[in-house]
């Protein structure tokens, strides 16, 4: 019997803050296994991962990438992931991809903005994780009070698994070394909290262990170690330096002998049929069950057109096969399948259980699509991810006529690739905005753009999204009557609105009796009442979190059409608006600022003089510190120069959205004079 080629695979990614090493890491364990003659370095822009001349030129990742190495049998596909928040788009994305995170810590900084938020992300995913601390060769670093740091931040499962050694330039196995010289601890008391740890898993070796004191053996360690990992009950701690080559060994052998494979891993999260009413499925890592893959990441190749990377989690996927996107009725035929090596797409016939992979030209393929070979697989999706909200705008417009017609053409393209790259188009403002999650993402965009598709963009500030909603219940009624000779129009409509929770966005309630609103009209009533919503009533701003409950009406039997109950059903809801105490809400940003100990003060005063509100601070190492708050995004309109005239030219920032919050009194009455005077200019 022909062993699972897929128990021989393990699918990793780095993931960490920007400047952890993550890609020097990747290039570390490329050379030591011999997969790469000469590695590269990201100060002279030749990595196999940043291949992207934005990546040389900026000197860090900007896209996930894939590579993957062969160690003792073991085939590893990584993914590196760009670790600034602004681009953490395509590191949530990968999150879909693997089993195993191994979350980068650099040892001068300690635990960063990025690292703390995809420690979470991995974990709400239920994927094992594994902390790896780079840099261990530095000057002035502090790695007990770093592992203490990490163990009070992430619990006490986070766990030594081996140790440094002569000033960082070796690492000893704690798994196979029960006494020996470290940097820091005792090497037989880890070793011995380790093994205490693993075999809590493993009721025999724990019997065993108590009762005779007989230690069990690294390989009997493999099962209970992987239990561990799965049930979150052991977060293995590693310690590297990617530069010397300080515990690349030992790294090496962690992700071939000990990180799961596709049978050893939690099983993804999908689902079956339609919410709400869906069921969960369990994709089996079985090379012989029908096809079942997950695309993850598009990317626009200006070669070889639109590529879907994808996961394998079910069965053998073949060149040539015939594949369905989702729930399509026609499939496709895969004339081409790639497996990928940096920019390198390389041909291969067929991709198993645990393999990332590429299909080219097929325009049906989108992000997070299901691919499978059997209608039996039509209604099976994975689980969303939640992606951080893009927050931050720009509006552009093409400093060319000639380019207009190409704009969204490209735009569309960007946004495709990236969950977190958004394009609006404003027909009240005229106004196209793309937003992102900070101006380094939107910068990259733009540059992206000028490069490669060689379209120069003006940009200006956007206006605020703000929303309107309604406080009170009020009722709200028309009678739309129009005669002008031949077939009239006639239609009437009685109707409530009721406030919904903050979020809850828009309910439709039919409660008509009798007829008097003939069904047939009752769907040009909700467009009716939509167009409402959409226009705003207040300042021209969509009203979200609100039910409108339609009670009565009244009908003639040949006046009556759809246009009358569109109409008399957009002027009801109008109406009730007005009555129902409307407000203005604006949009509050989780903001996190990086700023040196010193300028804590100055930035907590400016964000109070912004109506913002600081909600803590954390040490970020190198006499960094991290303020958290929020703040309204109407008051960081040009906040990055006002952050480094504070800091001196050292802070950084990114921010998420919160929610929506009511404005001040005065800004309501400010946007809805201007609503009013834009009304009536149009009129």
């Amino acid at each position: 019997m022909n062993q699972n080629p897929s128990s021989n695979l393990r699918t990793v990614a780095f993931v960490g803050h920007g400047a952890a090493g993550k890609t020097t890491l990747v290039e570390a364990l490329l050379a030591a296994t011999g997969t790469i003659q000469n590695r590269g370095w990201v100060e002279k822009g030749n990595t196999i991962c940043d291949f992207d001349p934005q990546e040389k030129e900026l000197g860090h990742s900007i896209y996930s990438s894939i590579v993957h190495l062969t160690w003792q049998g073991a085939r590893i596909n990584i993914i590196d992931a760009p670790g600034y928040p602004e681009f953490a788009g395509q590191s949530v994305g990968a999150l879909a991809a693997v089993d195993t995170v191994m979350i980068v810590v650099n040892a001068q900084t300690g635990i960063e903005l990025s690292a703390e938020r995809m420690m979470r992300r991995a974990s709400a995913r239920n994927l094992c994780r594994m902390i790896v601390i780079n840099k261990i060769d530095a000057e002035n670093i502090d790695l007990p009070k770093l592992v203490a740091t990490i163990q009070e931040r992430f619990g006490r499962e986070c766990m030594l698994l081996d140790l440094p050694v002569s000033h960082g330039h070796e690492v000893i196995d704690l798994l196979r070394h029960s006494d020996g010289e470290s940097d820091f601890e005792s090497v037989t008391e880890s070793h011995r909290a380790l093994i205490d740890q693993i075999i809590e898993e493993d009721e025999n070796l724990l019997a065993r262990y108590l009762d005779e004191g007989e230690e069990p053996t690294p390989d009997e360690l493999h099962a209970p170690f992987e239990k561990a990992l799965r049930a979150g009950h052991l977060i293995p701690i590693l310690f590297v330096s990617a530069k010397t080559g300080a515990g690349i060994p030992q790294l090496l052998d962690v992700l071939g002998r000990l990180a799961p494979d596709p049978s050893e891993s939690n099983p993804p999260p999908f689902f079956k049929g339609e919410p709400p009413n869906a069921t969960e499925f369990r994709a089996l890592p079985d090379p012989d069950k029908h096809v079942l893959a997950h695309v993850f990441k598009i990317v626009s190749d200006p070669f070889i057109g639109k590529l879907g990377i994808f996961r394998v989690y079910q069965g053998t996927l073949r060149k040539d096969a015939q594949l369905y996107v989702g729930s399509a009725k026609r499939p496709f035929k895969v004339n081409h399948l790639f497996r990928l090596f940096g920019k390198e797409h390389s041909e291969v016939d067929a991709l198993y259980p645990g393999d990332i992979g590429g299909i080219a030209k097929v325009d049906e393929i989108e992000f997070d699509s299901v691919l499978h070979d059997s209608h039996d697989e039509d209604h099976i999706y994975l689980h969303p991810l939640e992606f951080p909200q893009p927050m931050q705008g720009l509006a552009v417009e093409t400093k060319k006529k000639a380019d207009e017609q190409r704009l969204f053409d490209v735009l569309h393209k960007l946004e495709i690739e990236d969950p977190c790259f958004k394009v609006e188009r404003h027909a009240t403002t005229n106004e196209t905005v793309i937003r992102g999650l900070g101006e380094m993402h939107l910068r990259a965009k733009l540059s992206r753009m000028a490069q490669q598709y060689k379209i120069e963009l003006a940009t200006k500030p956007p206006q605020i999204d703000y929303r309107e909603t309604i406080t009170a219940n009020a009722p709200g009624h028309c009678r739309h009557k129009k005669q002008s000779g031949g077939a009239g129009q006639f239609g009437e409509v009685m109707l409530r609105v009721e406030p919904l929770a903050r979020g809850a966005g828009f309910e439709f309630v039919d409660e008509v009796k009798g007829g008097a609103i003939p069904g047939v009209f009752m769907a040009s009533v909700e467009k009716g009442v939509r167009q409402a919503l959409t226009d705003g009533v207040v300042a021209g701003f969509p009203v979200q979190d609100i039910r409108v409950i339609v009670s009565d009406g009244k009908s003639h039997p040949v006046d009556s059409k759809d246009i009358a109950f569109f109409t008399a059903g957009r002027k009801a809801a109008i109406a009730a608006i007005h009555a129902a105490s409307p407000i203005i809400l604006e949009p509050i940003v989780e903001i996190e600022i990086a700023v040196p100990e010193h300028s804590v003060g100055d930035i907590a005063g400016d964000l109070s003089g912004k109506r913002g509100q600081v909600t803590g601070t954390q040490p970020r190492g190198n006499e960094m510190v991290a303020v958290n708050g929020k703040v309204p995004l109407s008051e960081l309109d040009g906040y990055q120069g006002r952050l480094k005239s504070l800091t001196g030219g050292k802070g950084t920032f990114v921010m998420f959205f919160s929610h929506y919050a009511p404005v001040p009194a005065n800004t309501q009455q400010q946007l809805a004079a201007q609503h009013k005077t834009t009304d009536s200019e149009s009129d």
